[in-house]
């Protein structure tokens, strides 16, 4: 049957009279757009100018770095010359806005993550950048600034789920980027995914590490080197939350972490164990307890990304794990008023939350 269908199509070729292609076709046409439609596919990252809202900084995956003046309308690329396009995390220098911090490398590992090469530093509002090293850890999640002092400067690398390497953990930097220091690490598969610093407290920061790995055809979230830490001296020494106050038993995943920027003894963080869930303190990260393991609300895929934004004030919103699932007054396990989980994906994480976020503040 395959041998009589392929004779007649070139039977039936041979015998049409072959048509004339003229561009007088399209002379009156004009070229459209056909796709692909997300060409700088996940939203990672934006940072905002405190002083200026206007004036904001909007980080991809595999996009760039774009810059917009006028509170979002219009956007502007401004990383084009860099050797990678992966951006993971901002930081703007609020004392100086003009000094912007970019950790290149998208901290969600995908199996189509693109890999970064270090950390860049601008002085004239993205105009000109400065490598300022950091580059074999390949994959940069956060970037902190002390607002005290802004020659001091942490970088939370995650590292690359591809393979097993020392160039990972949280990094600081007390000269402005010229030199680094490791300050936190557990093993080769393991990165910092997440660091939250205390609002009032610029030497108290909490990292959660996480060992992962990723195969083309199978990836392993959780391990030994997986775990929660506290610094109250800007990362000389650490200690370790652990089950014994009050987080999961066993080997833990990926966490993410919110702290309360106007209550900072009220943290969150969301826990991927043998049973997920979301855990709350109110000592500052002292003691834990559960407060949900409902993750058909909170979100099923944390070692894909796991993102908390936590405001405390007449409102509060959290968003976790790439999903806008809340938004409440009093205390989060009261009671859930709205859920718009299946509207919003790790593309639009950062773009709707730093909208709803604006919209609170004032």
């Amino acid at each position: 049957m395959k041998n009589i269908l392929s004779l007649l199509v070139i039977l039936f070729s041979l015998s049409s009279p072959a048509q004339e292609f003229s561009m007088k076709l399209f002379k009156n046409k004009t070229p459209r757009n056909i796709g692909p439609g997300g060409m700088s596919g996940r939203v990672t990252s934006i940072d905002v100018v405190h002083s200026n809202p206007d004036i904001m900084y909007s980080g991809t995956a595999s996009g760039g770095l774009w810059k917009s003046t006028s509170g979002g309308i219009k956007w502007n690329p401004i990383f084009e010359n860099e050797v990678t396009a992966s951006i993971g995390a901002i930081a703007i220098q609020q004392s100086n806005p003009s000094v912007i911090w970019v950790g290149t490398g998208e901290g969600n590992p995908r199996n189509s993550l693109n890999g970064g090469f270090g950390i860049y530093k601008s002085l004239d509002g993205g105009k000109n950048w400065l490598l300022m090293g950091l580059e074999k850890t390949r994959h940069i999640h956060r970037v902190i600034i002390d607002p005290t002092n802004p020659d001091i400067v942490y970088a939370a690398a995650i590292g690359s789920p591809w393979g097993e390497h020392k160039e990972r953990g949280v990094y600081k930097t007390i000269n402005g980027g010229k030199t680094w220091t490791k300050i936190l690490y557990t093993n080769t598969k393991s990165g910092a995914a997440d660091l939250v610093m205390d609002p009032q407290n610029p030497n108290k920061l909490i990292a959660a590490m996480w060992e992962h790995k990723r195969d083309p055809w199978f990836f392993n979230s959780g391990g030994k080197g997986s775990g929660m830490y506290i610094t109250y001296d800007g990362g000389k020494t650490w200690k370790q939350k652990t089950a014994k106050e009050g987080l999961p038993e066993g080997e833990l995943g990926r966490i993410g972490i919110a702290i309360a920027q106007n209550k900072p003894e009220i943290i969150y963080a969301l826990v991927e164990a043998k049973k997920n869930g979301l855990y709350k303190s109110i000592d500052g990260g002292d003691t834990w307890k559960l407060v949900s393991e409902n993750m058909e609300e909170i979100g099923n895929r944390p070692f894909y990304y796991a993102r908390e934004v936590l405001l405390e004030s007449q409102k509060t919103i959290l968003e976790a794990k790439g999903q806008l699932i809340s938004d409440y007054q009093n205390e989060l396990e009261s009671r859930w008023i709205l859920e718009l989980k299946s509207k919003f994906h790790v593309d639009l994480n950062e773009e709707v939350f730093q909208k709803v976020k604006s919209i609170i503040s004032k």
